[in-house]
This record gives C-alpha cells, structure tokens and sequence, in this order.
C-alpha cells in the first residue's frame, strides 16, 4: 500500500519533500499547493502530481491521505489547522512551529481529529545517529558528564535578502538557532534528555536588515545532572559541518554531520573497530553549512517512510508532535534567557 501526499508550498524546501516521497517505498505524490499558480506549476513540471492554489480544495482531494507542510516556520500553523480539521495526516517541515503555543495547538488539532502528526527531523534517521543513541540508551557512556551541539554555519547578506520573510520573528520565529541549528538541537535533547536549566547570550554581529541572532551560545544543565554548551551561528565563513560531541566516564563519541569522528569507550565491544570503519566518510554533501540547498534527501525519504508506515500500521511517527514541540521549547527559553540576562528553568 501507499499514502498519498500532497506538498503545501512550493519552496526549496519543498523540492527535497518531493524527491524523497518519490523514493519512499509507501509513499507517492498526489500534487502541490502554492498561492501562485505560476510556481504550483512549475513545481509540478519538475516533480509531477496536480496543481492546487486554493489549499481548502487539495486538503479535500480524496486521493491525498496525508499533506506535508512546507511553508515559512512562522505559517505551519494555519494548513496543519486545516489538514488535520478535514482528516488529513500532517507531516511539517522543522520546526514544528515557531513558539510551543502554536505548537500546542497543532498538537491538540491532531488528537482531537485523530489524524498522526509529525515533524521533519531527518538526522535523527541516520545510522551514525541511531548507534550514539542506543549507545547512551545502553550505558556506553557510563555517567555521562557532557553533551555539546556546535552548529557553525555561513549565510551570506544575500540569503537573508532572499526573502521578505527570512530573518524574521514573525516568520522564521528566530535566526541561527530556529532555522539552522534546531537539528542539532533536536538530536542533543534526543540524545541527553530533558533540560532544567538554560542560561544564554546571542547576538546579531555580521548580517543587516534581519530582526534575529546570527550567534548564539547557550549552556545547559540537564535533568540528569549533566551539562552542555549549544554553539549557533551563521557567520562562519565557510560554514562547517554541525556536530554533536556526547562524554562520560566510561566514553567519548563525536557526530559530525554523518560521520562518527570518534568512537571510544572504556569497554570495547566486538563491533566497535567495525563502527569506526564504516561510520568515516559518509557524508556526501556540504550539509548545508554554508549552502542551504547542500543537502541530500536521503534522510527525508527515511522520513516519509516511517510516517507513511505510521499511517498504514495505525502508530505513532518516530518524530511526533510532543517530539517536535521539545527542541522549540528550549529555543524559546535560551531566547528568554538572552533576553532577561538570567538563568531561566523548564
């Protein structure tokens, strides 16, 4: 069996939804929604599928199972509203939205309809990703002491020139850390766990005409008594590759992009040797550091297929609706703490 998709926006973003459904084994597209029937076009001669420009007309298109939102941050919530009112499953392009209100009321819009919601969290689907996970799940780490996020981007002047709409709180909902880092944010709380206490400075440094960060850097206390340092920017010319750096007592790993740097625990098993050699080298692309459009849709096929199987199995996403709210919440409370100059708590 397949789901049916429909794409709402017509985006860069958008491009990369389409290919992956388009490789997805249980997922197919049905068409696209976008205001200007010139770009809905345009977009469907490439990727194929029917042209919408009136979104109430797709949503009740009774071949689309399920919409995928690809829209500004800022605009997730009006069509997630409306899929989910028509009983359309709703997966949304990170973040879920850009405060937890409006993700709380996406959520609630989804369980009242019964309809599965979930979030575009791609990194959490990579192999590298999965072994540090059940790594920590199963105690590699021993007590584990620190979890850091570095995401160490370039946006050019251009970039944000690009649209009225990017460097906006209205609709991007915030700068390096809501659009660029929030994947790393995302894989860190996975990973850590929940956090109790954000203290946080950011600032606008190198871009103009933009109402958010260019840098940020946080430090974390998690619940677990751990601490850790999120580090944000676009303003590192070339950009490198994001990174997640886990320690404790009993060992290290390093995430970079794909790629597994280091691998090291007080006790060796079978498999360890194997995982340093084939977790080396696997990023293929620039990982959107200093290119947005660098990335590969692999991680977004593996996306569609765990929602499209969500669907047909009757479960939850991997990524659902509580999942995607967590990484926003911190976001917002490391706003808050930059803001008042203090520590603030979850």
């Amino acid at each position: 069996m397949s789901v049916g998709i429909g794409i709402v926006g017509c985006g860069m973003i958008a491009n990369f939804h389409a290919k992956a459904i388009a490789d997805a084994a249980n997922a197919h597209l049905v068409g696209c929604f976008n205001r200007s029937a010139e770009k809905a076009q345009a977009f469907a001669d490439v990727h194929g599928g029917k042209v919408f420009t009136n979104l109430d007309e797709m949503i009740a298109d009774p071949e689309i199972q399920a919409i995928s939102i690809c829209t500004p941050s800022g605009a997730h919530l009006d069509p997630a509203l409306a899929g989910a009112k028509a009983g359309k499953h709703v997966l949304i392009e990170k973040p879920l939205e850009i405060t937890t209100e409006r993700c709380d009321a996406i959520i609630q819009a989804c369980k009242e309809s019964g309809v599965m919601l979930a979030v575009t969290f791609q990194s959490r689907f990579h192999e590298s990703s999965q072994l540090m996970k059940r790594a920590v799940d199963g105690g590699r780490f021993g007590k584990v002491t620190m979890g850091d996020a570095y995401v160490k981007w370039y946006r050019s002047q251009e970039y944000y020139d690009s649209g009225a709409w990017r460097g906006t709180w209205a609709l991007d909902g915030g700068g390096a850390l809501m659009n660029q880092a929030i994947h790393s944010v995302d894989l860190l709380l996975w990973l850590m766990g929940p956090v109790a206490e954000i203290s946080a400075m950011t600032s606008t440094m190198t871009h103009e005409r933009i109402e958010v960060e260019d840098v940020a850097v946080a430090t974390l206390k998690f619940e677990s008594g751990a601490l850790g340092v999120i580090e944000a920017t676009t303003t590192a010319y070339p950009g490198a590759l994001k990174r997640i750096e886990i320690s404790g007592s009993h060992g290290t790993a390093i995430l970079e992009e794909e790629d597994l740097k280091a691998w090291q625990f007080a006790e060796e098993v079978a498999e360890d040797q194997d995982i340093r050699q084939r977790m080396e080298g696997r990023t293929k692309t620039g990982g959107g550091a200093g290119d947005p459009a660098a990335i590969g849709h692999h991680g977004h096929t593996m996306v569609f297929e765990d929602f499209a199987a969500a669907i047909l199995e009757g479960r939850q996403p991997s990524v659902d609706g509580a999942e995607g709210r967590r990484s926003v919440e911190v976001i917002q409370a490391i706003y808050q703490s930059a803001k008042l100059g203090k520590v603030v708590r979850l």
